[in-house]
């Protein structure tokens, strides 16, 4: 499978597929938000919590948490006739990361899903996104009884530059996620645009 980058995307009148990595902190609903809005049933790696993860994992704010993604999640959209998104769940746990560069060869850019319950567990993944120079957006998860905050706020908790867009999101809702989706594609095509 060929992914197209957003320069041959722009240019372009085929189809075109483009390949979006889902990351986040360990529960911040990356699984639920590949399957709210895949088209095809969604590929799923996980695995029961077992008593080998106590003292690895912490569930901290995600108490009842019972299964972890071990690989990837894998899901399909086609937001329109000349595009589809190829959706790549990536695993929380930091030991699991090392999979992440492999995830991300061929990716248009990222979604960084936070949590405000466990708000800090985003900073690595961002680190690890600007590091790399791999566009991405916030999308804060908006779990039932979670302390709400404006996407200004987070932005500013985050210590995100202000070229950045921060939306709230609830990952089970498909209209939610399509619009997590679209704002990533035309946040790089955009930044794409007023690089040339």
């Amino acid at each position: 499978m060929v992914f197209r980058d957003s320069e041959t995307l722009a240019s372009s009148q085929e189809p075109a597929s483009l390949k979006i990595l889902i990351a986040g902190g360990f529960g911040s609903g990356k699984t639920t938000l590949v399957g709210s809005v895949s088209e095809v049933r969604p590929f799923r790696t996980e695995e029961s919590l077992s008593d080998r993860s106590v003292g690895v994992d912490s569930t901290a704010g995600v108490e009842a948490k019972r299964t972890t993604t071990v690989a990837m999640d894998f899901g399909r959209i086609t937001l329109s006739p000349r595009l589809a998104l190829y959706l790549f769940g990536t695993p929380g746990q930091d030991r699991f990361w090392f999979m992440w560069d492999e995830l991300m060869r061929g990716a248009l850019g990222a979604v960084v899903l936070a949590d405000t319950r466990r708000l800090p567990d985003s900073f690595p993944v961002i680190d690890h996104f600007e590091q790399r120079g791999t566009p991405f957006v916030v999308a804060v998860n908006c779990f039932d009884g979670a302390p709400r905050y404006l996407p200004e706020e987070v932005s500013d908790a985050l210590e995100l530059s202000p070229s950045v867009p921060v939306v709230l999101c609830d990952a089970r809702d498909r209209e939610s996620t399509k619009y997590v989706l679209t704002t990533l594609v035309t946040h790089v095509l955009t930044a794409k645009a007023h690089a040339h």
